[in-house]
């Protein structure tokens, strides 16, 4: 079946072609029905199967066909989100879709001044997308009225109760109209999202399960035994033998991601980091230079890289293994969108060794393994470590060279 051959409106039909869309994917054939149709859904899907057009396509059709628009209290849709990036992110899309419909798409994070969001939403909006906290605010402040929201969707609903989020999300409920439709949207699923899904709807959920392996089948992800005082080294060495691709970097935390960035530093390997310490602007910048390949090497947190959607992702490298196999999946599956190809690689020191076993119980097989013979090993350390000494001797020179001149010019 094509988007041509859906009951949707024209609008929205051209705005789907202009993007290239012919075919839904798998997420969006079976979600777009039951969601037209007003029914409560529970999706769980692989990253990079187009889950935001599976709620944004019925979503605008609904919203505009009822011509529910421009009105101060007039929120029909609130869609949350765990980060700044990917409620951004699905504002683009929806605002995409939605161009030429009168349907009016704003989204609300924090990091940034609330008053033009305020300005902006007094003079009313269809579809809001935010984050926790800003929302919180906002409607402690009275500023925002949720008692015309008729649809209610979570996105990355297993990351929102990972940070924390599910007590704000129960005390959302008390703001929001008991009849209304319930969307839930997800790469992974547990009891977790079960339990809170059945919790906050009254109709019966179509529940849509992925497949059985949650690695997409175009990537291509393997992983090698490197201990963690080296990672730096083999890191620099992929990198290198790999210039120009467009590769995301995962680490555990902030702090390491800045250490890894000054290590890239010292081979000459040009990189940038994004994460919570980083205000929203910078955040936006760094984001804007790697969607558009000025940045090649983006090194991130779970937290502020989930479900970010960059285009031609070609190599994900996990520096750190994550805490869980959820975030596994998520992290892999930034590489491999759509019908891409993709390749992903993990180092994994003897300390994570627990963590992998877990890792490859979730997916229910190994992971392909890379052997590094003990000569390669130490070849690939000691050569990165004398580039990293040669390029500290440079740095040294110059910083020389910098005070002899200093002195010259005050004789």
């Amino acid at each position: 079946m094509k988007f041509e051959d859906y009951y949707l409106i024209e609008q929205l039909k051209k705005s789907i072609a202009k993007q290239g869309y012919k075919r839904p994917t798998d997420i969006q054939f079976k979600s777009i029905p039951p969601i037209l149709n007003g029914e409560d859904v529970l999706a769980i899907a692989q990253t990079g199967t187009g889950k935001t057009a599976a709620f944004a396509i019925p979503i605008i059709h609904t919203l505009h066909s009822r011509k529910l628009i421009r009105r101060p209290d007039g929120i029909k849709c609130l869609v949350m989100a765990p980060t700044h990036e990917l409620a951004l992110q699905i504002e683009n899309v929806f605002k995409v879709l939605g161009k030429g419909t009168k349907v009016t798409t704003f989204c609300i994070h924090g990091g940034v001044d609330q008053e033009p969001q305020k300005e902006q939403l007094e003079k009313g909006v269809d579809i809001l997308i935010a984050t926790p906290g800003r929302l919180f605010d906002l409607v402690s402040q009275q500023v925002l009225n949720l008692s015309r929201v008729e649809i209610l969707v979570l996105d990355e609903a297993d990351h929102m109760l990972d940070l924390g989020f599910i007590k704000d999300i129960n005390d959302l409920m008390r703001h929001l109209p008991k009849s209304r439709q319930t969307l839930f949207f997800s790469a992974t699923i547990n009891d977790r999202i079960k339990k809170l899904a059945y919790s906050l709807v009254t109709n019966a959920i179509r529940i849509q399960i992925s497949p059985k392996d949650p690695v997409a089948k175009n990537i291509e992800h393997a992983v090698a035994h490197i201990e963690m005082d080296d990672k730096r080294f083999f890191l620099a060495h992929l990198l290198q033998e790999n210039e120009g691709l467009k590769t995301l970097v995962f680490v555990r935390t902030k702090v390491r991601a800045e250490r890894v960035k000054k290590a890239l530093e010292r081979v000459a390997i040009e990189s940038d980091t994004i994460h919570s310490d980083k205000d929203q602007a910078e955040r936006e910048k760094t984001m804007r230079n790697f969607r558009h390949g000025d940045l090649k090497v983006l090194i991130a947190t779970d937290i502020s890289a989930r479900g970010i959607d960059i285009p031609d992702v070609e190599y994900v490298i996990n520096y750190d293994l994550p805490e869980s196999p959820e975030h596994y999946v998520h992290r892999v599956g930034r590489t491999g969108r759509g019908d891409k190809k993709g390749q992903a690689i993990s180092f994994c020191s003897k300390e994570e060794r627990e963590l992998l076993k877990t890792i490859e119980e979730n997916l229910g097989k190994p992971i392909q393994r890379l052997e590094i013979s003990k000569a390669d090993y130490d070849y690939t350390v000691n050569k990165t470590e004398t580039k990293e000494n040669d390029w500290q001797a440079l740095m040294e020179d110059a910083q020389k060279m910098e005070k002899k001149v200093k002195r010259r010019f005050k004789k």
